[in-house]
């Protein structure tokens, strides 16, 4: 039976269940300072909004608006952050090349003793393994792609791994 609820009774449903509503909040954004901001503007809204809701159970009203904002802010904080600058011209920065010749004379030896490696492997099992790790694929796509079982597709590549795997007897410890 669902019950007609003004915003000052929605209220009090929040107000009595703050704790809760601040650790759902707390468990998406975080941080407890975005939690109190989300369970602040949740508050707001139920107050602000219209003078009569239909709640069967008005706890999990207010639990949903609470979770509903605290998404949007870690949405919001994803965006922001993509778009943030400060003052700083990246195509100015000097990044020092720390490759040494060495180093680099590594690098080749393994990514020359990698290609040998996938040479010497069944076409279709090096095409699975390029098709997964080159062009991404997921394996479904590429069972797909070549019409086999996906649990084909997981073997070649875990065989092509296990085959990539001797190679790193050349690769130097990281500097």
């Amino acid at each position: 039976m669902s019950l007609p609820l003004s915003e000052s009774s929605l209220a009090d449903v929040f107000v009595a269940h703050r704790a809760q509503l601040w650790r759902v909040a707390r468990q998406i954004v975080n941080t407890g300072d975005l939690a109190d901001d989300v369970v602040q503007d949740a508050y707001l809204k139920l107050a602000e909004g219209p003078s009569t809701r239909v709640a069967e159970r008005p706890i999990g009203y207010c639990c949903q608006v609470v979770r509903n904002l605290a998404l949007d802010y870690c949405r919001r904080h994803k965006v922001e952050a993509s778009y943030r600058t400060f003052d700083v011209d990246v195509e100015a920065i000097d990044v020092p090349c720390h490759r040494s010749p060495d180093r680099m004379m590594c690098e080749q030896q393994v990514i020359h003793a990698i290609d040998t490696v996938l040479s010497q492997l069944p076409p279709r099992t090096r095409m699975v393994f390029e098709l997964y790790r080159i062009e991404g694929l997921t394996q479904r796509q590429i069972a797909e792609r070549l019409g086999c079982a996906l649990g084909l597709v997981n073997g070649l590549i875990a065989d092509a791994a296990k085959a990539v795997a001797r190679c790193r007897v050349h690769m130097m410890p990281s500097q």
